[in-house]
Protein backbone atom coordinates (compact mmCIF):
# COMPACT_ATOMS: atom_id res chain seq x y z
CA UNK A 1 0.00 0.00 0.00
CA UNK A 2 1.15 3.48 -0.85
CA UNK A 3 -0.18 6.70 0.62
CA UNK A 4 -0.33 9.94 -1.34
CA UNK A 5 2.73 11.12 0.59
CA UNK A 6 4.76 8.43 -1.25
CA UNK A 7 3.73 9.69 -4.72
CA UNK A 8 6.53 10.76 -7.08
CA UNK A 9 7.16 10.62 -10.82
CA UNK A 10 7.84 7.11 -12.10
CA UNK A 11 6.04 5.29 -9.28
CA UNK A 12 3.82 2.42 -10.47
CA UNK A 13 0.50 2.05 -8.66
CA UNK A 14 -2.58 -0.05 -9.32
CA UNK A 15 -5.79 1.76 -10.24
CA UNK A 16 -8.94 -0.02 -11.44
CA UNK A 17 -7.04 -3.32 -11.65
CA UNK A 18 -4.35 -2.01 -14.02
CA UNK A 19 -0.78 -0.84 -13.45
CA UNK A 20 -0.39 2.91 -13.88
CA UNK A 21 2.82 4.95 -13.90
CA UNK A 22 2.73 8.43 -12.40
CA UNK A 23 3.82 11.03 -14.96
CA UNK A 24 3.22 14.16 -12.88
CA UNK A 25 2.37 14.78 -9.21
CA UNK A 26 1.31 18.15 -7.77
CA UNK A 27 0.48 18.88 -4.14
CA UNK A 28 -2.09 21.66 -3.71
CA UNK A 29 -2.70 23.22 -0.31
CA UNK A 30 -6.23 24.48 0.28
CA UNK A 31 -6.96 28.02 1.37
CA UNK A 32 -9.82 27.06 3.67
CA UNK A 33 -9.09 25.95 7.20
CA UNK A 34 -9.49 22.31 7.97
CA UNK A 35 -9.49 21.25 4.33
CA UNK A 36 -7.25 18.43 3.17
CA UNK A 37 -4.29 18.90 0.88
CA UNK A 38 -5.17 17.76 -2.62
CA UNK A 39 -2.75 15.60 -4.62
CA UNK A 40 -3.28 16.01 -8.36
CA UNK A 41 -1.77 13.29 -10.53
CA UNK A 42 -1.38 12.58 -14.21
CA UNK A 43 -0.76 8.92 -14.95
CA UNK A 44 -0.50 6.51 -17.88
CA UNK A 45 -2.29 3.18 -17.83
CA UNK A 46 0.43 0.70 -18.87
CA UNK A 47 -2.04 -1.73 -20.44
CA UNK A 48 -4.17 0.64 -22.54
CA UNK A 49 -1.66 3.50 -22.89
CA UNK A 50 -4.28 6.10 -21.90
CA UNK A 51 -3.06 9.22 -20.07
CA UNK A 52 -5.52 10.28 -17.37
CA UNK A 53 -5.79 12.76 -14.49
CA UNK A 54 -6.96 11.94 -10.98
CA UNK A 55 -7.09 13.94 -7.76
CA UNK A 56 -6.56 12.30 -4.37
CA UNK A 57 -6.90 13.67 -0.86
CA UNK A 58 -3.81 13.75 1.32
CA UNK A 59 -3.51 10.45 3.17
CA UNK A 60 -5.50 8.38 0.63
CA UNK A 61 -4.14 4.89 0.12
CA UNK A 62 -3.67 3.09 -3.20
CA UNK A 63 -2.56 -0.44 -3.98
CA UNK A 64 0.95 -1.25 -5.09
CA UNK A 65 0.97 -2.87 -8.52
CA UNK A 66 2.48 -6.33 -9.03
CA UNK A 67 4.95 -4.66 -11.39
CA UNK A 68 8.59 -5.57 -11.97
CA UNK A 69 11.30 -4.11 -14.15
CA UNK A 70 13.71 -6.57 -15.76
CA UNK A 71 16.70 -6.11 -18.05
CA UNK A 72 15.74 -7.27 -21.49
CA UNK A 73 16.91 -7.45 -25.06
CA UNK A 74 15.20 -6.92 -28.41
CA UNK A 75 15.57 -10.13 -30.41
CA UNK A 76 13.79 -9.59 -33.74
CA UNK A 77 10.70 -8.31 -35.52
CA UNK A 78 8.29 -10.97 -36.76
CA UNK A 79 5.16 -10.13 -38.78
CA UNK A 80 4.81 -6.59 -37.36
CA UNK A 81 5.38 -7.81 -33.80
CA UNK A 82 8.48 -7.36 -31.72
CA UNK A 83 10.03 -10.23 -29.79
CA UNK A 84 11.89 -9.40 -26.57
CA UNK A 85 13.79 -11.60 -24.12
CA UNK A 86 14.05 -11.24 -20.36
CA UNK A 87 17.79 -11.45 -19.62
CA UNK A 88 17.18 -12.82 -16.10
CA UNK A 89 15.20 -15.96 -16.98
CA UNK A 90 15.43 -16.00 -20.81
CA UNK A 91 11.65 -15.91 -21.21
CA UNK A 92 10.45 -14.39 -24.50
CA UNK A 93 7.60 -11.90 -24.92
CA UNK A 94 5.84 -10.52 -27.99
CA UNK A 95 4.75 -6.91 -28.33
CA UNK A 96 1.68 -6.19 -30.46
CA UNK A 97 1.91 -4.18 -33.68
CA UNK A 98 0.31 -0.95 -32.40
CA UNK A 99 2.79 -0.55 -29.53
CA UNK A 100 5.77 -1.93 -31.45
CA UNK A 101 5.37 0.55 -34.33
CA UNK A 102 6.13 3.44 -31.94
CA UNK A 103 9.48 2.08 -30.75
CA UNK A 104 10.68 -0.01 -33.71
CA UNK A 105 12.61 2.85 -35.42
CA UNK A 106 15.00 2.88 -32.44
CA UNK A 107 15.60 -0.87 -32.19
CA UNK A 108 18.31 -3.04 -33.71
CA UNK A 109 18.68 -6.72 -32.92
CA UNK A 110 20.45 -7.03 -29.58
CA UNK A 111 19.44 -3.59 -28.24
CA UNK A 112 19.22 -3.69 -24.44
CA UNK A 113 15.93 -2.39 -22.99
CA UNK A 114 14.02 -2.48 -19.71
CA UNK A 115 10.92 -4.68 -19.70
CA UNK A 116 7.94 -3.81 -17.50
CA UNK A 117 6.17 -6.96 -16.30
CA UNK A 118 2.70 -6.96 -14.68
CA UNK A 119 1.54 -10.28 -13.24
CA UNK A 120 4.08 -12.10 -15.44
CA UNK A 121 3.04 -10.34 -18.69
CA UNK A 122 5.07 -7.72 -20.51
CA UNK A 123 3.10 -4.44 -20.52
CA UNK A 124 5.75 -1.92 -21.58
CA UNK A 125 9.29 -1.51 -22.86
CA UNK A 126 11.56 1.34 -21.75
CA UNK A 127 14.18 2.25 -24.34
CA UNK A 128 17.60 3.61 -23.44
CA UNK A 129 17.77 7.43 -23.57
CA UNK A 130 19.79 7.35 -26.78
CA UNK A 131 20.74 4.78 -29.41
CA UNK A 132 23.52 4.67 -32.00
CA UNK A 133 22.44 4.14 -35.60
CA UNK A 134 24.19 4.31 -38.99
CA UNK A 135 23.19 6.85 -41.66
CA UNK A 136 22.18 4.95 -44.82
CA UNK A 137 20.89 7.79 -46.97
CA UNK A 138 21.43 11.55 -47.00
CA UNK A 139 22.28 14.41 -49.31
CA UNK A 140 26.02 15.02 -49.90
CA UNK A 141 27.89 17.06 -47.28
CA UNK A 142 27.54 20.79 -47.84
CA UNK A 143 30.70 22.77 -48.42
CA UNK A 144 31.04 26.32 -47.09
CA UNK A 145 28.01 25.96 -44.85
CA UNK A 146 27.07 29.24 -43.24
CA UNK A 147 26.98 29.88 -39.51
CA UNK A 148 23.19 29.66 -39.46
CA UNK A 149 21.70 26.42 -38.22
CA UNK A 150 21.09 24.32 -41.31
CA UNK A 151 19.89 20.75 -41.34
CA UNK A 152 19.21 18.09 -43.90
CA UNK A 153 17.18 14.91 -43.80
CA UNK A 154 19.01 11.67 -43.06
CA UNK A 155 17.61 8.13 -43.20
CA UNK A 156 19.01 5.71 -40.63
CA UNK A 157 19.45 1.94 -40.82
CA UNK A 158 16.09 1.28 -39.12
CA UNK A 159 14.21 3.55 -41.55
CA UNK A 160 13.98 6.44 -39.08
CA UNK A 161 14.14 9.87 -40.73
CA UNK A 162 15.81 12.66 -38.74
CA UNK A 163 17.00 16.21 -39.29
CA UNK A 164 20.79 16.15 -39.09
CA UNK A 165 23.67 18.64 -39.48
CA UNK A 166 24.95 19.25 -43.03
CA UNK A 167 28.37 17.64 -42.40
CA UNK A 168 26.98 14.09 -41.96
CA UNK A 169 27.64 11.55 -44.68
CA UNK A 170 26.43 8.03 -45.49
CA UNK A 171 28.08 5.52 -43.16
CA UNK A 172 28.44 7.87 -40.17
CA UNK A 173 27.20 6.60 -36.79
CA UNK A 174 24.93 9.02 -34.94
CA UNK A 175 23.34 9.17 -31.51
CA UNK A 176 19.56 9.68 -31.55
CA UNK A 177 17.38 10.65 -28.58
CA UNK A 178 14.66 7.98 -28.21
CA UNK A 179 12.21 10.33 -26.50
CA UNK A 180 11.74 12.64 -29.50
CA UNK A 181 13.77 11.14 -32.36
CA UNK A 182 16.20 14.06 -32.43
CA UNK A 183 19.86 14.01 -33.53
CA UNK A 184 22.18 14.27 -30.51
CA UNK A 185 25.73 13.86 -31.83
CA UNK A 186 28.09 11.78 -33.89
CA UNK A 187 28.90 8.49 -32.22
Amino acid sequence: MFTTNDFKRGLVIQLDGAPCILIDVTFQSPSARGANTMVKTRYRNLITGQVLDKTFRSGDKVDEADFERHKGQFLYAAADKGVFMDLENYEQFEMEEADFDEISPFLLEGTEVTLGLFEGRMVNVDLPLSVELVVTETAPAMKNATATAQTKEAVLETGLRIQAPPYLEVGDRVKVDTRDGRFVSRA
